[in-house]
């Protein structure tokens, strides 16, 4: 199956790092292959960043369907253009953090999400209220760090071992999730820090999260219903591509 993940943001400089940490979840014979947009945001951490994100977004999704990807993942927490994009294409559509949280909900009582900065919070909470998972929700911490700074791996593990730790004691989370798909690479060590401080619990990736999701999805032979997502009606709409 092939399997195409959109970057929803103009910075194109993680692309081969998105690419191989996917690869590396990835079973025999799926194909992945990583795009950024042309024009959007840098970042997505606000409404605002996912909002202006969309158009550029839609049309990457069409662009991936027409040539004959299985499935599309919105690779960011906030599942920015997910909705949208599952009324046009005909393909499965996956958020990283629906995807993530599903999987969480399913592996402990409670969860908690630790994101990048705090104002990615509301839209994370809103999204499990959505979603039907919110009773689940135990928490959304941040580590206070910027998108584009999450390369110093050292930094962000001890900032998510520290979150994490409070998480467990302070909000009786069960099961933790990353907050952010820029988060590569850091789960498993994050988890083996907390199992040395007496707390086995699994830390979701959400790349490993969306990757399994998208291809279950495929494996399945099923996409969104189209009772949920129906067809938008047809009408003039200048500008969109």
């Amino acid at each position: 199956m092939k399997i195409k993940v959109i970057n929803p943001t103009t910075t194109g400089v993680t692309d081969p790092e998105t690419e191989k940490e996917f690869a590396g979840y990835a079973f025999p014979g799926t194909e992945i292959s990583v795009v950024h947009l042309d024009y959007g945001p840098a970042s997505i951490e606000c409404e605002l960043d996912e909002a202006i994100c969309v158009p550029d977004f839609l049309r990457k999704a069409k662009q991936a369907e027409a040539e004959g990807y299985d499935a599309v993942i919105s690779d960011c927490f906030g599942d920015p253009a997910v909705k949208p994009a599952r009324e046009v294409l005909n393909i499965p559509v996956v958020g990283a953090a629906e995807a993530s949280m599903h999987f969480a909900a399913s592996l402990g009582e409670r969860f908690s999400v630790v994101t990048v900065l705090p104002n990615i919070a509301p839209t994370i909470r809103n999204n499990a209220a959505q979603y039907g998972i919110d009773r689940k929700l135990a928490s959304v911490r941040n580590v206070n760090i910027p998108v584009l700074a999450l390369r110093d791996k050292n930094k962000l593990v001890k900032a998510l071992h520290r979150e994490m730790l409070a998480a467990i004691k302070e909000d009786h989370a069960h099961v933790l999730v990353l907050g952010c798909t820029g988060m590569m690479g850091v789960a498993k060590e994050v988890e083996k820090r907390l199992k040395r401080d007496g707390h086995d619990v699994p830390v979701i990736d959400p790349v490993a999260a969306s990757l399994k999701f998208a291809e279950s999805l495929v494996s399945m032979g099923v996409k969104q219903s189209r009772l949920t997502y129906m067809p938008p009606p047809k009408k003039a709409r200048p500008g969109y591509p």
